[in-house]
């Protein structure tokens, strides 16, 4: 009976702590793990050049990107958008009462380097503003299903209702932001001026810099459209016939063919295809007989995103017309070729179509002029230019914030604890 009895104690204590055992085993796998960022470990470690640029970059501290495998990433279809939202460290809320209170509209024109398309959407956005994003039509079908998932992530961000096949000079390139003009027009958000970009651009200045300058005395209800009356050497642009060959190039009609004078007897100006638009000219644009007429002529002229814009803000009917005006507004930074020695002092990285594909050395003089954005980047031939411009904005933008910081909001980890914003825990 005695040996029964042991027997049994025996039996219920093994069957006791085999239940206290599955019970610790599955509490632990139904408890919540901590969200881990990508790893950083095969980042490219930041350029030597960068250390007079960036703040808090001590001595013989590493320091390193905390994203590195951004197209893959968002390629992976099983990942949730909270997830991919906060691994790729987007702002999630508005930095200041000033900003929220100064809505800004985007139109971004892209056709390839997702990388690159990844890193500007998340140094421009903000939750209060408006982006309306134009894919090419000739970009890869991957591509396209990579923007269209990220895109989708934002309740304020969508792709353009109409593709436009983009030829570089061609009609084709101002009919893309026109396409996205009419949906902005449309938006529920109260957005205030509307700036144009491309995939190769990057901000210089942080929004809160660019609502204070686009709120400032010069430009308060003004169009920033540098550009000044079309000078004798631009003048075959409009004055000969071109036509469009999709996704290739822009051509002579024939030997050169005359076009008829610009409709309405307009002054025809000559600028940047670059702008900062009010919202009463956009509506202008989109309703006036003048500029759809304007529009119309346009079509078979050479780069007319580089006269149309400018034409109109010089005319007394448009809102926010600047009729003196000339090559003000610091839209971009940008190094022509034949610029060298005069505003600039030679490309550290390579030309381009005569324009300079920036390197790290270039990064100087892109600060020191502080423009609104600065063109153009590449992720494959200089990318250690663009690592080091986007970490100092990113702390410029934080640095500038009237909230407190959220750790996926920083770009870069250090590899000792020191207290600052590379490891999350310093706030305003």
């Amino acid at each position: 009976m005695r040996q029964l009895e042991g027997a049994k104690c025996s039996f219920l204590l093994c069957l006791g702590m085999s239940i206290i055992i599955c019970s610790v085993i599955y509490m632990r796998a139904r408890m919540p793990t901590e969200p881990k960022l990508l790893e950083p470990l095969s980042c490219r470690p930041f350029a030597n050049e960068c250390k007079a640029l960036l703040p808090r970059m001590e001595e013989g501290v590493g320091r390193y990107r905390r994203d590195c495998q951004v197209e893959s990433y968002i390629l992976n279809s099983r990942i949730q958008c909270s997830k991919l939202i906060r691994d790729l460290h987007f702002i999630t809320r508005p930095l200041s009462r000033e900003e929220e209170d100064y809505p800004l509209a985007f139109i971004v024109t892209v056709h390839k380097e997702l990388e690159l398309f990844v890193r500007l959407l998340r140094a421009i956005y903000m939750p209060h503003n408006v982006y309306c994003i134009h894919v090419d039509n000739k970009a890869s079908s991957e591509y396209k299903a990579a923007v269209l998932k990220l895109v989708g992530c934002f309740k304020n961000t969508f792709l353009s209702s109409r593709s436009e096949t983009v030829t570089y000079g061609g009609f084709s390139r101002l009919q893309a932001d026109f396409n996205c003009m009419r949906d902005l027009a449309e938006s529920k958000i109260g957005w205030r001026k509307v700036v144009n970009l491309c995939g190769q651009d990057f901000p210089v200045k942080s929004n809160l810099e660019l609502v204070r300058y686009m709120q400032s005395k010069e430009w308060r209800d003004r169009n920033m459209t540098p550009g000044v009356k079309q000078p004798a050497s631009m003048r075959h642009r409009t004055q000969l016939q071109h036509r469009e060959i999709m996704g290739s190039h822009v051509a002579l009609t024939g030997s050169g063919l005359k076009k008829g004078p610009p409709p309405h007897n307009l002054q025809v100006y000559f600028g940047t295809a670059y702008y900062a638009l009010t919202r009463g000219f956009v509506d202008f644009v989109l309703k006036s007989p003048i500029a759809q007429d304007l529009l119309e002529w346009s079509k078979d002229t050479f780069s007319p995103d580089e006269h149309y814009w400018v034409t109109l803000s010089h005319i007394k009917e448009a809102p926010g017309s600047h009729l003196d005006g000339g090559w003000e507004g610091d839209v971009r930074s940008i190094k022509w070729r034949d610029q060298e020695g005069m505003t600039h002092k030679g490309c550290k990285g390579h030309y381009v179509r005569d324009i300079c594909i920036y390197g790290v050395e270039d990064l100087p003089w892109i600060i020191n002029r502080n423009s609104m954005f600065a063109n153009k980047f590449e992720s494959e031939t200089f990318p250690e230019a663009l690592d080091c411009l986007e970490q100092w904005h990113r702390t410029k933008v934080l640095d500038q914030a009237t909230v407190s910081i959220e750790p996926s909001w920083l770009l870069a980890t250090q590899s000792n604890s020191s207290r600052s914003y590379l490891n999350g825990t310093a706030g305003p």
